[in-house]
C-alpha cells in the first residue's frame, strides 16, 4: 500500500503543488515496477509488474530461434527470388522479390499456466541469412515447457515511432498519417495478372492502422500474438526452428486475389486487417535440436 505524506502550508492548509506532483509520479512509477516475473527463477520478484529480462536460474539454457521459409512445403530462399514459380489459393502465379518481417517478446508456456516472456525484437530478412538466427537475450530454465509464443510485430507498448535506430535504418517505420510506429512485414514480388501482364505486388503489413477515409480516424493496434503448442525439454543450448509457410498469407482465412489487392495496401484498412488475420496459420514449430 502506498503511504501518502501531506505537507501543509501553515497558513492555508493546502497540499503543496510540487509535493502533490511528486506523490503522483511516485505512485505511477510504482505501478510499473520491473523485475523478474518468473516464479521459477532464483531472483523472482513477486511485486514486479513487467519482466525486465533479469531472471536467473540454477539450471538454464541458451535458446536460439532459427527461421526457415517455405511455400506449401517447398523451401524458399533468396536464390528463388523473381521466379514465377508459386501458385496461391486464388490461382495467381507469383514470385517473391522481398520478404522481411518482425517478431517481438518471445514467450514460453508451462503446463501450470505460468509463462516466461523474454523482451526484445528481431527483424528477419530473407536476403540476409545471418538474420535467420535469433539468440534470445535471456537464458531459459531447463524445466519443461508446453509451447512458445511471440508477437508478430510490436504491441502498443513497444510500437513507438522513431524509437529503434536499427529499424529506422531499414526504412521500417510506418507513416504517421497511417498510424505511425512500424511495419510488421514487407512481402513483395510479381504475379501474372488476369490480363496476362506481369504486375508487381506489395504486401506490406503495419502494426497500427486507421481508416483514413471515413468517420473513424482512431488508431487501432494491428499486431497479433502467435501461440504454438509444442513440448520442449531444454539442455544447455537449444535451437528451435520456426517455420513460415508464405502461402498462408494468401489463403487462411482470407483468400487473397492479387488482381484486386496488389498495391496501395498500406492505407487500405480492410486489407491490413485481413493480412493480420492470415498471420495465425503462417508459423509452425519445426526441428528442435539440443547440444
Amino acid at each position: 500500500m502506498i503511504q501518502k505524506y501531506y505537507i501543509y502550508n501553515m497558513k492555508t492548509y493546502t497540499l503543496h503543488p510540487f509535493i502533490a506532483l511528486l506523490i503522483l509520479l511516485l505512485s505511477f512509477s510504482s505501478c510499473k515496477k520491473k523485475g523478474c516475473t518468473d516464479p521459477t527463477a532464483e531472483n523472482y520478484a513477486a511485486d514486479a509488474k513487467k519482466d525486465d529480462g533479469s531472471c536467473t536460474y540454477k539450471d538454464q539454457a541458451t535458446i536460439t530461434l532459427k527461421f526457415s521459409h517455405n511455400f506449401n512445403g517447398t523451401a524458399v530462399s533468396a536464390a528463388d527470388f523473381d521466379q514465377l514459380k508459386y501458385t496461391n489459393a486464388d490461382g495467381n502465379i507469383l514470385s517473391i522479390t522481398k520478404l522481411q518481417y518482425l517478431i517481438s517478446d518471445v514467450r514460453f508456456y508451462r503446463a501450470n499456466g505460468d509463462s516466461l516472456t523474454i523482451n526484445g525484437y528481431h527483424l528477419i530478412d530473407l536476403q540476409d541469412t545471418n538474420s535467420f538466427n535469433y539468440v534470445l537475450s535471456q537464458a531459459v530454465a531447463t524445466n519443461p515447457f508446453i509451447g512458445i509464443g511471440f508477437n508478430y510485430g510490436f504491441d502498443e507498448e513497444d510500437n513507438i515511432s522513431g524509437q529503434y535506430a536499427d529499424l529506422n535504418a531499414e526504412s521500417w517505420s510506418s507513416p504517421e498519417m497511417l498510424g505511425g510506429g512500424y511495419h510488421q512485414m514487407k512481402l513483395e514480388g510479381r504475379y501474372i495478372a488476369g490480363s496476362g501482364d506481369t504486375v508487381s505486388y506489395q504486401y506490406h503489413n503495419l502494426s497500427r492502422i486507421r481508416q483514413i477515409n471515413g468517420t473513424d480516424t482512431t488508431f487501432h493496434p494491428n499486431y497479433v500474438h502467435i501461440d504454438l503448442p509444442h513440448s520442449f525439454s531444454f539442455s544447455d543450448n537449444t535451437t528451435i526452428e520456426l517455420k513460415m509457410n508464405i502461402n498462408e498469407w494468401f489463403q487462411n482465412p482470407n483468400i487473397w486475389d492479387l488482381d484486386s489487392m496488389y498495391t496501395m495496401l498500406m492505407p487500405n484498412y480492410d486489407a491490413q486487417v485481413m493480412m493480420t488475420e492470415n498471420a495465425y496459420s503462417v508459423f509452425s514449430v519445426g526441428a528442435v535440436t539440443e547440444e
